[in-house]
């Protein structure tokens, strides 16, 4: 394992390819919650200032404390003293600018949800590396950047690297979400609720009072309250409504059924 010592990659290129600045993420996102917050974030700002200083950038004060203050003026677009994967993507322009062109195409998470219904075709709560290509081929598409297939195979491989945690060749729900906007990603509120497969399917079975397998919108609204209130969480009502909408994207023709609700509320997809 390397020591903290180690350079973190390409911090001096001007642009990057997708996969460099995926490493960049990756180095200082030590974590891997999402965000580049407290030490990652002094760390980064170093090595970016080191950077600067060789290529020859001079910044207006020479004290840390103020260029910081300043850089996190700038690009810390929502005021919440964090990095989030966006803004570092204006921070170090990318060639393709492929995370920023993603989230712009998915910008809200009831268009990602419709868009997993689309991809994960055999409802397994997964998008494999064949399902994940045909998704960044169509966002890629609607966004009218040009791609080849060695491109398109460039991307695929790089976003599994960089959330294909355990390695085996396949997103989780969760996983993927880490590509929206982190104020779109209801799924992060769901973090510390997750169910077992056991407690998900007493609150499905007591929801579904009929038995059909599915629940309707107001049904899932009563289950979420229910969830927010068990895991004493405060509960804004416009999220709530998002979430739930959110929710019901996965749902055919106003029906959620028991399975796509599972890839959502538990700690691991349905098998």
């Amino acid at each position: 394992m390397a020591g903290p010592a180690q350079q973190p990659p390409y911090l001096h290129l001007a642009e990057l390819t997708a996969s460099q600045f995926l490493e960049i993420w990756k180095h200082f996102d030590a974590d891997g919650n999402g965000y580049i917050e407290g030490k990652e974030l002094e760390n980064f700002f170093q090595e970016l200032e080191k950077a600067r200083k060789v290529s020859g950038m001079v910044s207006k004060s020479d004290n840390f404390g103020e260029k910081m203050k300043e850089f996190m003026q700038k690009y810390d677009k929502n005021s919440d003293g964090k990095i989030e994967m966006a803004e570092l993507a204006q921070i170090l322009p990318t060639e393709e600018n492929f995370l920023l062109c993603f989230r712009q195409h998915v910008g809200s998470s009831t268009e990602f949800m419709e868009a997993w219904r689309k991809y994960d075709t055999d409802r397994s709560g997964y998008i494999e590396a064949n399902e994940l290509k045909g998704f960044l081929s169509d966002l890629l598409k609607k966004a009218n950047r040009p791609y080849d297939e060695p491109k398109l195979q460039e991307y695929t491989q790089t976003i599994l690297r960089m959330f294909d945690l355990n390695g085996d060749g396949k997103l989780g729900l969760s996983e993927m979400s880490r590509l929206l906007p982190v104020q779109e990603n209801f799924l992060l509120k769901f973090q510390g609720m997750k169910l077992t497969s056991k407690e998900f399917n007493a609150i499905f079975t007591f929801y579904d009072k009929d038995g059909s397998g599915y629940i309707d919108e107001n049904e899932l609204d009563a289950l979420l309250k229910d969830l927010y209130e068990k895991n004493k969480k405060e509960m804004n009502i416009q999220e709530l409504t998002n979430y739930r909408k959110s929710v019901m994207s996965l749902a055919e023709a106003g029906k959620l059924y028991r399975k796509d609700l599972e890839i959502v509320l538990c700690s691991e997809p349905p098998v």
